[in-house]
């Protein structure tokens, strides 16, 4: 069933087993939140869960955003050349978001990818199933609501138009709520994502081209807008639900309507110099006037 592939990108080759931090099933999780959880979803042949790309992403945001704790979830799906199963990505990233916005509320959403699974995360963000696609044969589109729990959003290497028409597929179209907080990188002459690309080799280079470094600096400057935007929400709440203080007045003053009008004070008097005493002359029998 051509309608349900995504494509993938080819070339990257396995690694070892990822170091980071896997999340737990929704329901190990829900009572443990992070600041921040990042679903990337790998390309095509790449080492689960996260892939070399997402690995450096991942460990690279944390760096920019060191007080905070940022959770990996590696999307799970086959990330194989067998491009139909990669609708098993969609619903299991659509599913683990479903479950962080329910469970985690206040954590903030990045969402990732890498080639494949760039075209996975894309096709997650859409707002309604892509023209040509049977509504049956894939996830439905997320709420609307859980456009306000992702922060970022962050493509590696998306399939271009041409790519996925050759592969009889819908174009990967990020949904209109998502694309002011996505960004979407590509290096010069991709095959995959280049519209003129002829390069398998680029497609390789993204954890030595600075493209995981550019990625992670818009995530986490994305997440710190938003943490600020929360913690003056929080500031401005608990300003308002401070009760007043007490009344300076004297128990059982009235209070009068209106504001209370002070008379002005009363101009103090010029300073007057003391009069002299007059100097009066005396006599006396002996000596005569005195002065």
């Amino acid at each position: 069933m051509t309608a349900r592939r995504v494509i993938a990108g080819v070339g990257a080759a396995a690694v070892a087993t990822s170091m980071y931090h896997v999340a737990p099933t929704p329901s190990a999780q829900a009572e443990i939140c992070p600041d921040a959880e990042v679903v990337f979803a790998r390309g095509t042949d790449d080492a689960a869960p996260l892939g070399p790309t997402g690995e450096d992403f991942i460990a690279t945001l944390r760096s920019h955003v060191s007080l905070k704790w940022v959770r990996a979830y590696g999307v799970d799906y086959p990330a194989s050349l067998d491009f139909d199963k990669a609708v098993d990505g969609i619903g299991d990233a659509r599913a683990h978001i479903l479950a962080t916005a329910a469970g985690c509320p206040e954590t903030k959403i990045v969402l990732g990818g890498y080639s494949q699974g760039a075209a996975v995360i894309g096709f997650v963000t859409a707002s309604t199933v892509p023209d040509g696609v049977a509504a049956d044969e894939v996830p439905t589109p997320m709420p609307a609501y859980i456009a306000d729990h992702v922060s970022a959003v962050v493509l590696f290497a998306k399939p271009a138009p041409r790519v996925m028409r050759f592969l009889g597929d819908p174009t990967v179209t990020v949904g209109p709520r998502y694309t002011p907080k996505t960004l979407e990188l590509c290096v010069d002459n991709d095959l995959i994502c280049d519209a003129d690309g002829s390069s398998f080799a680029a497609h390789d280079t993204y954890t030595k081209s600075g493209m995981t470094e550019r990625g992670a600096v818009f995530a986490a400057s994305k997440l710190m807008a938003d943490w600020a935007a929360d913690a003056a929400a929080e500031a401005a709440a608990a300003a308002a639900a401070e009760p007043p203080g007490p009344d300076p007045r004297p128990e059982g003053t009235p209070r009068l309507p209106g504001p209370v009008l002070l008379a002005p004070p009363l101009p103090e008097s010029p300073a007057v110099s003391p009069t002299p005493e007059p100097h009066f002359r005396q006599s006396s029998p002996v000596y005569g006037p005195m002065l």
